[in-house]
């Protein structure tokens, strides 16, 4: 029995933008009822690779066969026309509007001069019981989980009669449970035919669900492997060009003065829910204490006190024996406190910003940079230059715009930033959450570099082996409150996770 057809074939695909080339002469083969995963760090062309095959970019080179016939893909309406469909890391909706009406946006049944609702509802339906999406068609996007509203992504594909299927970073925004119902889905989607690109930077959803995978290094094809013939320290490899750890080295060091001293903090009075209640946590020098729990249980209002975006209702927060309670956020940070936020974006970053305007944010006011409201320029990019050599940033200049860098290089950027404003209190919340192998070792690297020169550092994170190679001391959250604290070394997920549900450390001998 020969290998299955062959549904996609780039050739020599090529795409250059303004000082980078995305994709270089890459070839790569699609077949039936597979699963392909696409594998690199972030920017090294995977996106710009699969917006070529989706007709969102032409190629400068090279061609693409679907089906053994040679395709100019010039739109995605022309990518749909030839049964491909891309289920984006952004999903695409319009919140009030129903699943079916999204579904059917632009691909409206109509009966005599008005539009056939029940013809759309019986198909989203009979398309959902097939693939085993349990998409409910009346629901409406704003009142349905993030995890619920990727699957009407993937029914729009469906709906307009895909049979190749692109996934964007799929998991990048869902819970574990959300992650395992996907990896069924995408194998029920295989088994009826289907044959999907799968780009990810997650080794272990690639070892459990791809049967083929191709690693891309900065733009060119490193490897073509059977998924069932390597492993996650190949691939690793192949993908950053070293090989990596997995596992930090941690190094035990003993804590030295408390830097920061937060006592009975509340937010929100009796008449309302309080977001934080009567918290009380103490970080001290060269000392990583890690806060856990499920999103949502107040860790949000926790770093935006700390870093004054938020008032508090009552308590203290004392910075290096200093009261810094309810002070302004740029007091905060003259006063030694830097925060890695957890949305890049809309909270690290001026996107349309350079990248050596981005790295003295916080930092322009210093006499290095220049005089009064007069920046000297020469000097603020020879400082991004240096930063951007020390910390990996990749990007052909520091001139151009933070938006242009790729996700795991705008992190390292803010962390640069962060890390050389000299702080003595570090709050880093998710900091690698979206990041490729290569760049979480790095970041974990830093932070633990930053701990060993006597920084005090908070980490908020829902990736609890993170939590556990990192930190010095477990302090788990629930419901606005602390639950109570835990050494990495003498606990386990188990234990951490039943605090995470509401159960005090001393709840669960009483059962």
């Amino acid at each position: 029995m020969g290998e299955p057809e062959v549904i996609v074939e780039l050739k020599g695909i090529t795409k250059r933008f303004p000082g980078i080339v995305a994709n270089d002469s890459i070839d790569l083969k699609l077949r039936k009822g597979e699963i392909h995963a696409l594998l690199g760090e972030n920017g090294a062309g995977k996106s710009t690779l699969m917006s070529i095959l989706f007709g969102l970019y032409q190629p400068d080179e090279g061609e693409i066969h679907i089906r053994g016939r040679k395709a100019v893909i010039d739109g995605p309406g022309r990518a749909i026309s030839l049964g491909i469909g891309m289920v984006h890391q952004h999903f695409k909706l319009v919140q009030p509007f129903t699943v079916a009406e999204n579904i059917m946006l632009g691909a409206e049944p109509v009966k005599g001069v008005s539009l056939d609702y029940r013809t759309a509802h019986d198909k989203v339906r009979q398309i959902s019981d097939q693939y085993g999406l349990k998409v409910d068609p009346k629901a409406k996007i704003e009142d349905i989980t993030v995890g619920m509203q990727q699957r009407v992504e993937i029914l729009k594909t469906l709906y307009r009669g895909a049979d190749i299927l692109i996934f964007d970073e799929p998991t990048a925004v869902l819970t574990v449970q959300e992650i395992r119902e996907l990896m069924q889905i995408l194998r029920n989607l295989t088994a009826e035919g289907k044959s999907i690109i799968l780009i990810t930077h997650k080794l272990a959803e690639i070892m459990e669900v791809s049967d083929t995978v191709t690693v891309i290094r900065r733009g060119k094809v490193v490897d073509t492997l059977r998924t069932a013939e390597t492993n996650e320290e190949e691939l690793a490899e192949k993908m950053v060009g070293r090989s990596v750890s997995f596992v930090p080295v941690k190094k035990e060091r003993a804590p030295g003065e408390v830097v920061l001293s937060v006592e009975g903090l509340t937010v929100g009075t009796g008449r309302e829910k309080k977001q934080l209640d009567n918290i009380n946590l103490t970080i001290r020098e060269g000392e990583i204490v890690g806060l856990a729990g499920v999103d949502g249980n107040g860790q949000h209002e926790l770093i935006e006190v700390l870093t004054g975006i938020r008032k508090a209702t009552s308590g203290r927060i004392m910075l290096n024996g200093q009261d810094v309670t309810n002070r302004q956020t740029r007091d905060l940070m003259d006063a030694g406190i830097a925060h890695i936020p957890e949305d890049r974006h809309k909270h690290g970053l001026v996107l349309d910003f350079t990248v050596s305007e981005n790295i003295v944010l916080g930092s322009y006011r210093d006499d290095a940079f220049g005089r009064g409201i007069l920046l000297d320029s020469k000097a603020v990019e020879r400082y991004a230059e240096k930063l951007v050599g020390e910390y990996d940033v990749r990007t052909p200049s520091v001139q151009n715009k933070a938006r242009s860098l790729s996700g795991g290089n705008q992190q390292k950027a803010i962390i640069a930033r962060e890390l050389e404003r000299g702080p003595r209190l570090l709050i880093a919340m998710q900091p690698t959450r979206g990041l490729d192998v290569g760049a979480i070792s790095f970041v974990h690297e830093r932070l633990l570099q930053a701990k060993a020169e006597g920084k005090a550092i908070l980490l908020i994170s829902f990736e609890l082996d993170e939590l556990f190679n990192l930190s010095d001391k477990l302090v788990v959250i629930f419901d606005g409150q602390i639950m109570g604290e835990a050494n990495p070394a003498e606990t386990d997920g188990e234990k951490l996770g039943l605090m995470m549900a509401g159960k005090t450390m001393h709840a669960e001998g009483r059962g």
